[in-house]
């Protein structure tokens, strides 16, 4: 099989079995829906790996292969195309977004198995991963904007799929419009880009870009800050960034979704398929660098104060987005897509681990109310000490290898970038502590009601069900959770999708390993080929500091977190009380909503306020629709005024009609 052939299955499947489950789902049993949408994703994976064969079996320069499924537009200078580009880096993307939402599905299956909304959930899943997938495989603009509009739209309906629960439709309602903001700046910036290219289709583009454009150019300067708005909005970057820990809100599948394979690395994505107009435009490149480092270190500071489980997960992902988007702008395309992949194996196994603590405490999600479930859950424990090592970068978890190598590459680029360098390091320190916070506070210490009824073989459930957030009652109805929980240790699917995760958590990493290994960088080389970024590669001296430093970081961290939260807790209550101002900014997430709520959303409630109370009311009802009415009202009164009904009214003004068009002619002729 081709690869391009393999690329259109790989879109279709989710397609189809997203269409299947919508329009049949209600009438199949339980298990046909959940086997039904795991098969249409685990398809797309298989026809990945077709793909990804059929690439290594061509020679370098040709592994880019467009495929057009149909040209909905070719004129008056526009080629929109309904067209795919199948190369290394969307075949990557393939294998990461369709492996890790295979097993995200698979672990659906028996978590959502209570819930009311069962079908629709799997069909919501699968228009996620196949607007993921057109977004990876698009070969031009066009496509890339349908794409990435879809996913916003998908993300909507997830984020707020309980729609019974206000605190979810909020979220999701704020989630859709920072990701519209995202949109108008792709849309924008491909106008831009368009303008002088002339062509919508990426490889075209890439090949004019040093002959359409000087180096920082402008409009492409202009046009790449706009492609950054985007890729920040769905990256979760700040200021766009704000959106994301309310996502929690939607199921917990759904985060581990979102976070992990689809939604937050489609910015990253987008700027290492850029990369040749961002090589361009370097001042628009260090734009991104400098936001992604300032991100992962603000999410860092943030992650260390908060108290639900599931944001302190989030947190964590905004700040290795950060590390993404920092080595994006920076050139090291690799390392990036690296960490990208390996990240998606251990925050998808955390999220699912997650999850099965919270069923444990049947929904509540408050650190400060767990504790002691070490020894209720030893499976559940040891994926998130997996997780956890990982995503701390403690060697020779795969979060390691992949973290150093952006820290490697950046450093590489000496001069400012070295400000990064150090930064990176710090937010590495963070990001061990707040981790192994969590980790500690939620199975170590003395056990809690709900671990001990756990231990006693007697799974906890509430007498009522509330909102985790708000404490309002609900019901278990459809558009609020299900009435069960369901735990790793007592279910097969959701054990064996954070088995394999866990394996992958532990292995990801030795594809690229210093000295050792290059298969992803060569792999990749292909898609890279036209940069004169790639090739830079760190002095032997830079790397064995930096992987020292790196394992030093996060053991560093983990010792910490082990004094504070296992020995010494009074040690957190002095260092808050000590420390308060600066607690009270992390706890209060360095006051971004109330900034954009200031900033942006009072400003515009105000004009909205105007528009309607005095703008319409005086300019629009009483002037322009008020004043026109008041003209015909008085045309009207003059006509009828003359309407007498006697015949010689109306021969008299015949006559002075007749007489004035007569004096009208004998002037002009004078």
């Amino acid at each position: 099989m081709s690869a391009t052939t393999a690329g259109w299955i790989v879109l279709l499947s989710p397609l189809v079995g997203c269409l299947l489950i919508a329009l049949f789902g209600r009438a199949l049993p339980l298990k046909a829906v959940g086997a039904l949408g795991t098969l249409a994703i685990l398809v797309s994976f298989v026809a990945g790996v077709l793909a990804f064969v059929d690439l290594q079996d061509r020679d370098e320069e040709a592994r880019q292969l467009v495929s057009v499924g149909w040209d909905y537009a070719v004129t008056a200078g526009i080629d929109a195309k309904l067209a795919i580009l199948v190369d290394p880096l969307s075949v990557l993307m393939v294998l990461v977004v369709a492996g890790v939402s295979t097993l995200i599905h698979l672990y659906s299956t028996a978590y959502m198995v209570s819930d009311q909304g069962y079908a629709r959930f799997f069909a919501y899943l699968n228009f996620f991963v196949f607007s993921m997938l057109l977004l990876v495989l698009a070969a031009n603009f066009f496509l890339l904007i349908v794409g990435w509009a879809f996913v916003g739209a998908a993300s909507y309906l997830l984020i707020s799929f309980w729609y019974r629960r206000t605190t979810a439709t909020s979220a999701g309602i704020k989630a859709f419009v920072i990701n519209v903001v995202g949109d108008i700046g792709l849309v924008l910036g491909t106008y831009f880009i368009f303008k002088h290219s002339g062509t919508l289709d990426f490889l075209g583009t890439f090949e004019g870009v040093k002959e359409d454009f000087a180096r920082n150019d402008g409009d492409l300067v202009a046009g790449c800050i706009l492609l950054l708005v985007g890729a920040f909005a769905k990256s979760a970057q700040i200021p766009l960034h704000t959106w994301l820990p309310d996502a929690m809100e939607g199921p917990t599948p759904v985060s581990a979704l979102i976070h992990a394979a689809t939604m937050v690395t489609a910015g990253v994505y987008l700027i290492c398929r850029m990369h040749p107009l961002f090589e361009q435009a370097p001042a628009a490149a260090d734009v991104a660098a400098v936001v992604g480092c300032v991100t992962l270190v603000v999410a860092g500071t943030i992650g260390l104060v908060v108290t639900d489980l599931k944001r302190v997960i989030a947190y964590s992902t905004m700040s290795q987005i950060g590390y993404m988007v920092m080595a994006a702008g920076a050139g090291a395309y690799f390392a990036g897509m690296f960490h990208l992949m390996t990240h998606a194996f251990f925050k998808a196994l955390l999220f699912m681990a997650a999850g099965s603590v919270i069923s444990a405490m049947a929904g509540t999600q408050d650190l400060d109310k767990m504790g002691g479930f070490r020894k209720a859950m030893p499976f559940t424990y040891g994926c998130f000490v997996i997780g956890g090592l990982a995503l701390a970068g403690v060697p020779p978890f795969s979060g390691f290898f992949s973290k150093d190598e952006i820290l490697l590459m950046v450093g590489d680029r000496g001069g400012w970038f070295w400000a990064l360098y150090v930064a990176g390091y710090l937010a590495a320190l963070l990001t061990a502590v707040y981790t192994w916070r969590m980790i500690f506070r939620a199975f170590h210490g003395e056990p809690v009601a709900e671990a001990k009824e756990l231990e006693g073989g007697h799974l906890h459930h509430a007498e009522v069900h509330t909102n985790p957030a708000t404490g309002e009652v609900e019901d278990t109805e459809v558009g609020f959770p299900g009435s069960e929980h369901h735990i790793a240790e007592q279910r097969v699917p959701m054990k064996l999708a954070m088995g394999v995760l866990a394996v992958l958590a532990v292995v990801g990493g030795f594809l690229q390993v210093p000295w050792t290994t290059h298969a992803l960088e060569s792999f990749l080389h292909p898609a890279f080929h036209d940069s004169a970024l790639f090739e830079r590669h760190p002095s032997d001296g830079l790397i064995t500091f930096g992987l020292v430093l790196g394992a030093a970081m996060g053991l560093l961290g983990i010792f910490i977190a082990y004094r504070i939260w296992v020995v010494n807790p009074a040690i957190a209550v002095r260092a808050r009380e000590r420390f308060a101002p600066l607690h009270r900014l992390f706890v209060n997430k360095w006051y971004f909503d109330e900034a954009i709520d200031l900033l942006v959303v009072r400003p515009v409630a105000w004009i909205g306020r105007f528009g309607q109370q005095t703008f319409e009311r005086v300019v629009v009802n009483a002037t322009l629709v008020g004043g026109t009415s008041g003209l015909v009202r008085a045309g009207s009164a003059a006509v009828r005024a003359v309407q007498s009904g006697f015949l010689r009214a109306y021969a008299g003004l015949l006559l002075v009609g007749v007489a004035v068009v007569a004096l009208y002619f004998l002037l002009q002729a004078s």
